[in-house]
């Protein structure tokens, strides 16, 4: 924590408390349950995320709804952890939203547009988390 001197006394600021990183969490938690919404539709209905060609590109169903329901978990915690000014969530959050882009890029045949955009908010986050707050 740092400090800050004014006429009434000290103040004190968390460091990780500026617009980008809630940003950043508020699009984490977001990504979270999409991706958390996601892994349940992979367990429970495997029709829904074919390809053209009729297949999931990478894993099976199972494989690839418990994938995205761990890396959603991950993402709302990170976010969660962000939006309370946790240090640790900065990085993890980098991580977590590259992570999820990598798994947007290869979920590409099935549902192009929802993977692009799902890339583009992961790139959103890293950009929010990398950004230098200025006091």
């Amino acid at each position: 924590m740092t400090t800050a001197s004014t006429p009434h006394g000290p103040t004190f600021r968390q460091p990780m408390q500026t617009g980008w990183y809630g940003f950043a969490g508020m699009l984490g938690v977001m990504m979270g349950v999409f991706n958390v919404i996601e892994g349940f539709i992979a367990l429970v209905k495997e029709s829904y995320f074919l390809a053209p060609d009729g297949r999931l590109l990478v894993l099976d169903y199972n494989t690839w709804g418990w994938i995205w329901l761990v890396i959603g978990a991950l993402q709302i915690a990170t976010g969660a952890g962000l939006l309370m000014g946790q240090g640790w969530a900065r990085w993890a959050g980098i991580f977590m939203a590259a992570l999820a882009m990598l798994g947007q890029f290869l979920f590409i045949a099935a549902f192009p547009i929802w993977s692009l955009i799902g890339i583009g908010v992961c790139i959103m986050i890293i950009y929010g988390l990398i950004v230098t707050p200025q006091d």
